[in-house]
């Protein structure tokens, strides 16, 4: 299979039809094998009837239904979990990402790129609400990770399937896959894409996502950082708190010797035994998490590199 498309579908009864039929046109002419994955995320209004009726028709398509709710990223992860192809494409199904965009991201992953990620340079959302949060987030993720993306939140994205081994996406986690794949050696690219005004509905998503995403932004940045050696967050926020703690140990004595403040006096005493506590918990727990670490690896037999070939071949 050359081409696997997935779409997270929740509550998009009226524009399936349209975007079935304008999906179909776009991927027929690229004389390519190819299948679609439409994840039916819950939904509460007929598009299950109407995925079922268009899977009739068309013989490329699978349709897999959740028994509730998961979200987007649990979605696209089930949906590229049933894929085959050598390439998968992800995109939404609301008609606001455009199906003519897919054959401009193939190319580019042609040039050599192993990830090509949408960019709505003319976003079509609200202002404020969307627009500029989303500007926002963009700028923060592409700091803290290292890898610059204009737009993160775009689904119309395409990949090499090797680059998606292993992946397992949880949270709001899907817009991060640029991350991973660009920690494990991938060669990863934007392009502008087309982004169409919504149609029909109501946006799914809102300000609550905001935090979702900053937690996410923690998780990312902390796996891909610090995930082979934990030791080296909780090791060093254990060594800063006894740092501390002997400084306003220091500073308790400098009182009492110096000018004879009592001990009691102030809330010192009580500042050195919290940070003491603090820096000792946090070496055990770094130990821990070193030792959970290792049998991860080992008991999964996963190695924690990445080869990407062997010259000559063994």
């Amino acid at each position: 299979m050359d081409l696997s498309i997935v779409t997270p579908v929740f509550n998009e009864q009226d524009s399936l039809a349209p975007f079935f039929d304008r999906l179909l046109a776009n991927l027929r002419a690229l004389g390519k094998t190819f299948e679609i994955i439409a994840v039916n995320d819950g939904s509460t209004d007929d598009s299950q009837a109407i995925l079922e009726d268009q899977a009739a028709q068309i013989p490329e398509l699978t349709v897999v239904t959740f028994r509730r709710n998961f979200g987007q990223t649990a979605a696209l992860m089930a949906g590229i979990d049933q894929s085959s192809g050598a390439v998968i494409v992800t995109l939404d199904s609301d008609l606001q990402n455009d199906p003519g965009d897919i054959a401009a991201l193939l190319a580019r992953l042609d040039e050599g790129f192993d990830v090509v990620s949408g960019w709505r340079q003319n976003r079509q959302d609200a202002a404020i609400r969307r627009n500029f949060v989303s500007r926002v987030a963009n700028r923060l993720i592409s700091k803290v990770t290292g890898v610059y993306l204009h737009d993160y939140g775009c689904t119309l994205k395409a990949y090499r399937r090797e680059v998606l081994t292993g992946a397992r996406l949880y949270g709001e986690m899907h817009r991060f896959i640029p991350v991973y794949a660009a920690q494990q050696g991938a060669r990863v690219t934007e392009m502008p894409v087309t982004h169409h005004a919504r149609q029909f509905g109501q946006s799914k998503y809102g300000l609550e996502r905001v935090g979702k995403v900053i937690l996410d932004l923690m998780v990312v940045s902390f796996l891909s950082r610090f995930f082979a050696r934990p030791m080296y967050v909780f090791g060093g926020f254990g060594l800063l708190s006894l740092l501390v703690s002997l400084l306003c140990f220091l500073w308790m004595v400098a009182l009492k010797l110096g000018w004879g403040v009592s001990f009691i006096l102030t809330p010192l005493p009580v500042l050195v035994s919290m940070t003491f506590l603090v820096g000792i918990m946090g070496l055990l727990m770094g130990l821990l998490a070193e030792v959970l670490v290792r049998t991860y690896f080992e008991s999964q037999d996963r190695k924690s590199y990445v080869i990407a070939r062997i010259t000559p071949p063994r």
